[in-house]
């Protein structure tokens, strides 16, 4: 998952190159919207994956990671500054305190209520999960040999239920979380930084291929590297709470990170070439779509291009030619082995963003989550403006760049009242939809997320599941009215008529 303000540090980064144009520019008149020709029902492919998305930090008990320690820290120093929903603080989490400690550490129970989850899931018509497996857990203390036999046992437990329910597991093996003692300064080093980091993260990869390997078939190496970059060493907001000015360290951190994901990519295959079982590896991308504020504004237009290609593209370029070039630098390095090592394209996608150029000031200026001055644009409750066109746009690109088969591997909306997030299922799959129509080979979509979690630097007040999580209620599931539209869905294979119906118009 993603936050209201990760993208500033990469903008800072995108627009250090952009040259100045003319052009006051006027304000946007129309929306982007594809026109609707083809009538429902909107079918879907034979096999298409149909499931839900969670990461172990979001669902799992606490453990001794980076961000476990980041949670202890925001408890011991009570920390309580926010400015409120989609507008975090760096180095607090918003609205924690609001919970008691038992909440905090447990998250959403999800280790002792893995089998009502699939259960529940494959009842309404789910074939798929995609999930993260915590290296803490594993690997809680530097130096393990084997994994804590705890921890196995839990995920022993999990991949059962998996089966025994019939759901599809999609693998995750880093998503945001890493060890606290993978922090220790070594050599001047900490983190991702640090120059045995790749081996570590390997020691890891190996055990969880070795032990679960034949029971998975799809695996995402990174979740959104981007943002744990940008995040972590521009902005401050996640661990390691660095605020860099220049591109030296996204250059180490995405270096390494690549490094990690060609051992990870090779392990998996040779481990499916010895079992004869067919694989795909790939990275999931945080994607948006990024808009001029201005149509008109040539400078705003230009902005928007540079910052889409440096968040979206550098690093899926990277992982098709073997080059890591970050945009607007001169940063270029050679990675062995990594061209060519993404089976699929993971396509993580939340809204758009709106650019705002100042002519007199091209390097700065204003990213914008939402219009503040069109009243009748639908936000997320973390202010997200929603745009199911802008899915159907990184699809088709992501498609024609790649020539890959995707998975929109996270898709979905901060919604605690459940008003919207029917419409935003049903137009976004319209959207994904239109991009098969169009030659694109979607093979599955992961909606975000099966139940309300713990949602990093924003904390549990943004509700993004299906179910709903009673906190006070020894964490009951409590299914929504957008679970049972979902439900439809995926029985369906598709959207039918009478939902397009409801559902496929705001307002």
């Amino acid at each position: 998952m993603n936050r209201r303000r990760l993208l500033v540090g990469a903008l800072g980064v995108a627009a250090a190159g952009v040259f100045v144009l003319p052009g006051s520019g006027t304000r946007r008149r129309v929306e982007r919207v594809k026109p609707i020709i083809e009538p429902p029902p909107y079918r879907f492919p034979k096999d298409f994956l149909w499931g839900t998305a969670t990461a172990a930090a979001q669902i799992e008990r606490r453990v001794p990671s980076d961000w476990g320690r980041f949670e202890e820290r925001v408890e011991r120093d009570q920390l309580t500054a926010t400015k409120g929903p989609g507008n975090v603080v760096p180095g607090n989490i918003s609205g924690y305190l609001d919970y008691p400690p038992s909440i905090r550490v447990r998250k959403t129970d999800a280790e002792t209520h893995y089998d009502e989850d699939f259960t529940a899931a494959v009842a309404q018509g789910h074939n798929a999960y995609r999930f993260s497996l915590s290296w803490t857990r594993l690997f809680p203390n530097a130096g393990m040999k084997v994994p804590n036999p705890e921890a196995v046992e839990t995920y022993d437990g999990l991949f059962a239920s998996l089966e025994s329910a019939g759901l599809d597991p999609m693998v995750t093996l880093f998503h945001f979380e890493s060890p606290a003692w993978l922090w220790e300064e070594k050599e001047g080093q900490r983190g991702w930084e640090r120059e045995d980091a790749v081996e570590h993260f390997d020691h890891f990869v190996k055990f969880v291929v070795q032990r679960w390997g034949r029971k998975v078939r799809r695996w995402t190496t990174l979740n959104e590297p981007m943002v744990y970059a940008y995040n972590g060493y521009l902005q401050g907001l996640f661990p390691p709470f660095e605020t860099r000015s220049g591109p030296e360290a996204l250059g180490k951190v995405l270096e390494n990170l690549l490094r990690a994901h060609v051992r990870a990519y090779k392990r998996i295959h040779a481990a499916a070439r010895e079992q004869g079982v067919r694989t795909e590896v790939g990275v999931a991308t945080h994607t948006r779509s990024f808009l001029p504020f201005r149509d008109h504004a040539p400078l705003d237009r230009v902005v928007a291009e540079k910052v889409e290609q440096a968040f979206v593209w550098d690093f899926l370029d990277a992982l098709d030619s073997g080059h890591l070039r970050i945009s607007n630098t001169e940063i270029h390095r050679i990675i062995p082995d990594l061209a060519g090592s993404q089976d699929y394209v993971g396509i993580n996608y939340y809204g758009r963003f709106y650019l705002k150029s100042d002519l007199l000031h091209p390097t700065k200026f204003e990213v914008l989550p939402s219009d503040p001055e069109d009243p009748l644009e639908q936000v997320s409750d973390l202010g997200w403006a929603i745009d199911p066109q802008g899915l159907h746009q990184i699809l088709v690109r992501a498609s024609r760049r790649y020539q890959r088969p995707i998975y929109i591997t996270e898709n979905g909306l901060a919604d605690a009242t459940d008003s919207r997030r029917s419409s935003f299922i049903v137009q976004h799959l319209r959207a994904t939809w239109d991009a098969i129509q169009d030659g694109v080979e979607v093979r599955g979509y992961y909606h975000w997320s099966l139940l309300d979690n713990f949602e990093w630097a924003e904390g549990f007040g943004a509700r993004f599941g299906l179910w709903e999580v009673d906190y006070t209620d020894n964490y009951r599931r409590i299914p929504r009215p957008s679970a049972v539209v979902y439900s439809e869905i995926c029985r369906e294979n598709g959207i039918s008529a009478g939902l397009w119906e409801r559902f496929g118009r705001w307002g």
